[in-house]
């Protein structure tokens, strides 16, 4: 066999082990992020795989690939609604929030692990953001549902604190390696990361629906890979003119999926799947990359460490960033618990290792036992705390069906879904009964199993999943009739 069919091989097996394992996360609660690195650890060199793999240059590129795919498909899904209602708490949370927990996890740092100042604030600075992929894969696949301002708090956060992450990182090596001073120099580096990469995000995402609504493809394969091809040029512009690049793309993601474009639905879909391999391909190259040996050298400073991390600093933060925005102190235990770390840390633990610090070996292994403490414990117990907190709620049902026409123009219309609600307005009308607004059109209903064709004699029962065709334009009013409940009667 030619190389090439050998890692074909591998890498086919451990794709299909990767999806074999979401469904065991969804029946057992386990963290995603946990399975994903043990199949990497267990296929590594001191596993049962026997796979050699050491190169740190390597993983970090897997791993800032797989984070702009991720975050790309994070801000896809990220509505204008909630940005409205979470944005500044999200925003402090991002920026000052990262702060306190990098300087307060460090200093644990240099006293457990006796490391030098710089050192120590350097590992702070890597733990120091919640991270996304693990965030977004608890709060969308978790089985349950947050209050919607909190939820949104900490997704948004989770997309958006990366760059502080990784600017207090990038910063704090090139004060160990003499490339920038105290001052000046970290202020600049701060400023160009932020409004750099803010301004090309924003821009580009414009750029790209203004470009996907006018290139008139003639295949509609091409459209989701057109939205990719504009997500890392994005990415790249960004990190060449001295922005975040990861801050840049998330921000093109939330403008192209908040405006209408081209064969959107079918975009959304293939960077949803782009998203989930992503993750499999990240956490187990990672996973390959840790060593048993040397997590279990570390262990019990390491634990230590996560204490801190977990217990103190992460509630710290939370406290001095939520608390002037009003949330209630159950809401903050929650965010406090819900600050998930994941894939972020241990690819910017590569950092230390590739500027060839004394101490990066002693950070990286610190830093992935950490992580896995997290996901282990915040994530697999993160729907019990919300129950305690009396903060789950009931998750909305899934439709069980979705209509989409598909078109490679714009189409002068939309197609809404309701899902009938008890007590709606709708609920044991007739659809001649509704009063319809004209251009408006009830396609299809979707009751159990079976397709109900629409006439003006079929009652709307509590339950039925109704397909909407509207002209644009002519939707307005639709949500009272579908949506609101019935008036109490008098």
């Amino acid at each position: 066999m030619f190389w090439i069919d050998e890692a074909m091989l591998a890498a086919g097996t451990l794709l299909l082990l990767g999806v074999i394992t979401s469904k065991i996360s969804a029946r057992y609660g386990v963290p995603m992020l946990v399975l994903f690195l043990g199949l990497g650890m267990l296929a590594g060199s001191e596993g049962i795989g026997g796979i050699e793999f050491e190169d740190y240059e390597l993983a970090h590129a897997v791993g800032s690939l797989a984070l702009v795919i991720i975050l790309f498909d994070g801000g896809l899904g990220t509505t204008y609604a909630s940005i409205a209602t979470a944005w500044k708490p999200s925003l402090v949370l991002a920026t000052l929030g990262v702060l306190i927990t990098s300087l307060v996890t460090g200093l644990a740092a240099c006293w457990i692990l006796g490391l030098p100042l710089l050192s120590g604030l350097l590992l702070g600075s890597i733990v120091g953001s919640t991270d996304a992929a693990a965030v977004f894969s608890v709060l969308r696949t978790g089985g349950f549902a947050l209050p919607a301002k909190l939820s949104s708090t900490l997704e948004i956060e989770s997309g958006s604190n990366d760059p502080m992450a990784i600017f207090l990182t990038i910063g704090i090596i090139e004060l160990l390696t003499k490339e920038v001073g105290w001052g000046g120099g970290l202020l600049l580096l701060f400023v160009k990361q932020m409004v750099f990469g803010g301004m090309v995000g924003i821009a580009f995402g414009y750029v790209a629906v203004w470009v996907t609504n006018r290139m008139n493809l003639d295949t509609a394969g091409l459209y989701p890979l057109l939205a990719t091809g504009m997500a890392l040029l994005t990415f790249g512009l960004a990190v060449y003119l001295g922005g975040s690049g990861f801050l840049a793309v998330y921000l093109a993601g939330i403008v192209i999926g908040n405006n209408r474009v081209v064969f959107k639905r079918g975009t959304l879909l293939f960077h949803n799947a782009l998203a989930w391999l992503a993750q499999i391909a990240m956490f187990i190259v990672l996973g390959l990359l840790s060593f048993p040996s040397n997590l279990i050298a570390v262990g019990w400073k390491a634990l230590g460490i996560a204490v801190v991390l977990i217990l103190v600093a992460r509630p710290i933060a939370v406290v001095a960033c939520m608390l002037p925005f009003r949330f209630r102190w159950n809401e903050m235990a929650l965010a406090s618990w819900g600050g998930l770390k994941g894939a972020v840390p241990i690819t910017l633990a590569t950092f230390p290792l590739l500027f060839d610090l004394d101490e990066a070996p002693l950070i990286f292994n610190v830093v992935f036992f950490v992580v896995v403490v997290s996901a282990l414990v915040q994530g697999w117990s993160l729907p019990w705390v919300a129950r305690k907190l009396d903060l789950d709620e009931p998750m909305p049902g899934s439709p069980p069906v979705q209509l989409e026409i598909h078109s490679l123009r714009h189409v002068d219309g939309d197609i809404l879904d309701y899902t009938i609600e008890p007590g709606s307005q709708a609920a044991e009308k007739k659809v001649s009964e509704l009063g319809l607004p004209d251009g408006a059109t009830i396609a299809l209903i979707a009751r159990n199993d079976a397709f109900i064709p629409p006439r003006g004699t079929t009652t709307i029962l509590p339950g039925d999943h109704l397909i909407v065709v509207v002209k644009s334009g002519a939707g307005e009013g639709l949500d009272a009739i579908f949506c609101e409940a019935m008036p109490p009667d008098n």
